[in-house]
């Protein structure tokens, strides 16, 4: 049985990871009703708030356990960390009608990882992301009793933009986010999950993706500099 430090800090963790899931999910909502400029909309933006928590716990939650389980695989402590400034960034970005979606991260802790190891465990998240996503697209296409509802196409269709956004977004090539780390470890799987990420959002966003894209050009060209400004002083 855990023994009382192990039980502080998993009672830590999970505080952390809500907060992080209820951030995250307010932010989407703010998203969706189009941000300060659609606040006259409070009745929508508070409906949908259930909508964004079930597709953010299962787009995000499973995302960063999935990087814990395959981290203690190889052998590391994990653990999500929230982080408080990576919050107020994500909710007042959101509100602005676009999202860097920083709430905290899972965060390991070894000094034995070889680059393909700190690959496959960075990789874990959006896999995890790419599987959600194809579970809901099924349950879209086969429709039935699941996607019978109003209330269920918009959980589905949330689910299926937040799923991808979050693999997209924990993709870009800044570190430290997945994408640095994928692509340091193996260039050509980086690319072949872009590959798949630009796919799943064209899928869920039509000629939008073209947006994403210019979006992940700029956002990691201002991280970059923003990064080397840091480095250099």
């Amino acid at each position: 049985m855990p023994g009382y430090r192990e039980h502080v800090m998993l009672s830590a963790e999970l505080q952390d990871i809500v907060i992080a899931d209820i951030a995250l999910t307010i932010a989407f909502a703010f998203l969706y009703s189009g941000g300060i400029v659609g606040l006259h909309n409070i009745s929508g933006f508070i409906s949908f708030i259930p909508v964004a928590f079930i597709a953010v716990t299962l787009s995000f939650v499973l995302h960063e356990y999935m990087h814990k389980v395959v981290a203690q695989k190889f052998g590391a402590i994990a653990a999500f960390k929230r982080w408080d400034s990576g919050i107020l960034i994500t909710l007042v970005s959101s509100m602005f009608g676009f999202l860097i979606g920083l709430p905290g991260a899972t965060m390991i802790y070894t000094n034995n990882f070889t680059r393909r190891e700190e690959g496959y465990v960075s990789l874990a998240g959006p896999l995890t992301n790419f599987a959600v996503f194809l579970v809901f697209l099924g349950i879209a296409l086969l429709g039935g009793p699941f996607a019978s509802s109003r209330y269920m196409n918009e959980i589905i269709s949330a689910t299926l933009f937040i799923s991808v956004w979050l693999a997209f977004f924990n993709m870009l090539p800044i570190y430290p986010l997945d994408g640095s780390k994928v692509l340091r470890w193996n260039k050509t799987v980086y690319a072949i999950t872009m590959l798949v990420i630009f796919s799943f959002l064209y899928l869920v966003a039509g000629t939008e993706t073209l947006y994403y894209i210019a979006f992940a050009l700029v956002i990691t060209l201002i991280f970059s500099f923003a990064y080397r400004g840091l480095r250099f002083f």
